[in-house]
């Protein structure tokens, strides 16, 4: 849970006691590629930390499955609306590759809020880091090309060409797979 830890600690500042009680909450989980974290209509009741391997957060529009987010190592992954508000979820949370996360229920999630207040002002920048993603990505969307779309997320994320399938990658860029194809040759 290292990783888990510097993420942490690369946010905020959290004394040691703090620190074992918040990791303890967590528990490890491994996923085979294509298992899925969370389907349509259920009711999010976890938040997980991508320890290794890939995740993409997707919806099949009029039969075609639109990526809207590809996460690994490093990233937490959710349906934020359902996980806050007990909603129905609307998304697909599948695993691409074979990948280890650390899971924690949304009961002692906010029982650490409520305990430990640098884990609720950590869980403050978790929220606001995924307002800000929800941001770029729309103003990408609008008003970039994606060639510049593709080279901005090939400079920030070269890992993700080289471990998910293209197809993902182009419907999260907006785009085809054959457009893709044709910026890729460009490079």
């Amino acid at each position: 849970m290292e990783r888990l830890k510097q993420c942490i600690l690369s946010q905020v500042a959290i004394d040691p006691h703090s620190m074992d009680t918040i990791l303890s909450s967590f528990e490890t989980v491994t996923s085979t590629k294509g298992d899925f974290f969370l389907t349509p209509e259920k009711i999010c009741n976890h938040m997980a930390f991508i320890e290794s391997g890939y995740m993409r957060m997707y919806d099949i529009v009029d039969g075609k499955e639109v990526t809207l987010w590809i996460g690994g190592e490093g990233k937490f992954v959710t349906s934020l609306s359902s996980f806050v508000f007990q909603t129905p979820n609307h998304w697909y949370i599948q695993a691409i590759t074979d990948c280890t996360l650390y899971t924690i229920h949304r009961e002692l999630h906010y029982k650490l809020n409520k305990t430990i207040p640098t884990w609720l002002e950590f869980d403050n920048i978790l929220l606001a880091n995924a307002f800000a993603l929800l941001e770029k990505s729309m103003f990408a969307q609008l008003h970039t090309t994606a060639k510049q779309r593709y080279e901005k997320l090939l400079a920030e994320e070269p890992a993700l060409f080289r471990h998910v399938p293209l197809q993902h990658i182009a419907t999260m860029l907006g785009i085809t797979p054959e457009s893709l194809s044709r910026l890729r040759k460009l490079k």
